[in-house]
């Protein structure tokens, strides 16, 4: 994933999942630790629902 994704991605999850910003920046602290798919992060932390997780996925299939 690009840079220009990446930062389109972030957006989509806090605008279109209202996912809150430490929400992010807890997933993103892990994945340092711990490198993975940002989305898969997010829903083993339990910071987004599987309906949310499937959403995230369509997103990066049409970006």
């Amino acid at each position: 994933m690009g840079p220009s994704t990446y930062a389109r991605l972030i957006r989509f999850l806090q605008e279109d999942l209202a996912l809150s910003a430490s929400s992010i920046s807890i997933a993103l602290r892990h994945l340092e630790q711990d490198p993975g798919p940002l989305p898969m992060i997010l829903w083993q932390y339990g910071l987004v629902t599987l309906e949310q997780l499937d959403r995230i996925y369509d997103w990066l299939e049409s970006a």
